[in-house]
């Protein structure tokens, strides 16, 4: 594959964030990382993580050319980002691939947007929970990592869009441990992408967020922070606190947790938790919110 003419449509992206902003202190004031054009008219996809509570944002052209652009939409639940440019990018759109056909051994380029890309492979396809109340059925795993993962362009063999690189993890293998990329699969935006550019967000109604990170250790859910202010934190969750049942049903893993929080209702359902503290247990009336709703909103440009 010929990654070059590719990579005039992956382009760098850099936003600032106001310092009273929700998710300032957790994920930084200036955030770096790239994004890739998926529309001749400028538009451009990135991790979402990149761009929330942005006032500013600029891109940067693989020849140094920068560009202001404006946030669209940052949808929580698949973790992808839209950034309208406010200027012309004289790139071409990247042609969406199949993400569903891609698999394990299949050969990947992942690109970044100040020319540089990894030569990979595809080593799993399973599901990933993130500590911040995030899921993924099927995503995406690539090795060896890319060192700028962030927001980077992974492209098949056939030169089109299968993801957009989200994080680097580690794996391990017996004795051996390898850096790997997680990629957001392409496919996930389809379904979503009209709702984003008209509306700014999917036209359904949002999960229940309770504000709580946490992790799996044994199968065990553990509380490792909540969100200064959010639902957990209201509702007295501390960090340390196991959980183990949600009305009654008991919880097998983090992404058992997140599916039995979501089918509780919508946003602001209270969520009843049972929790393992100090060796002793007690019950928790959390009422959840909208995520969003605790975040600053994109201004008109």
């Amino acid at each position: 594959m010929n990654i070059d003419p590719i990579l005039r449509s992956v382009v760098a992206v850099r936003s600032s964030i106001p310092e009273n902003a929700f998710t300032a202190e957790t994920l930084g004031t200036i955030r770096e990382g790239s994004g890739v054009v998926i529309r001749d008219n400028g538009l451009v996809l990135t991790i979402g993580y990149l761009i929330t509570e942005a006032e500013e944002v600029w891109l940067t052209t693989q020849d140094g050319r920068v560009v202001p652009a404006h946030p669209l939409a940052y949808d929580q639940e698949s973790g992808f980002g839209l950034v309208q440019a406010l200027g012309a990018l004289d790139a071409p759109a990247v042609a969406f691939g199949d993400a569903p056909g891609a698999k394990p051994g299949d050969p990947v380029v992942l690109a970044d947007g100040i020319g540089e890309f990894v030569e990979a492979n595809i080593v799993a396809r399973q599901e990933f929970a993130g500590y911040w109340e995030y899921l993924l059925d099927e995503a995406i795993f690539i090795a060896p990592a890319h060192p700028s993962w962030g927001g980077a362009a992974l492209i098949g063999s056939d030169g089109k869009l299968l993801g957009i690189g989200s994080l680097r993890l580690q794996m391990s293998q017996g004795d051996e441990t390898a850096d790997i990329n997680m990629v957001v699969p392409i496919d996930l935006l389809l379904p979503i992408l009209d709702d984003l550019l008209n509306r700014g967000q999917v036209n359904r109604p949002p999960r229940p967020w309770l504000g709580a990170f946490a992790a799996e250790s044994n199968g065990s859910v553990v509380v490792m922070s909540v969100a200064e202010g959010g639902p957990a934190a209201q509702a007295g969750l501390r960090q340390g606190d196991i959980i183990s049942e949600i009305r009654d049903e008991e919880v097998d893993g983090l992404a058992d947790f997140y599916r039995k929080v979501w089918s509780s209702g919508p946003a602001g359902a209270e969520i009843p938790l049972r929790i393992l503290r100090n060796g002793r247990e007690a019950w928790l009336r959390i009422k959840s919110a909208d995520r969003n709703s605790f975040l600053r909103k994109p201004q008109l440009q």
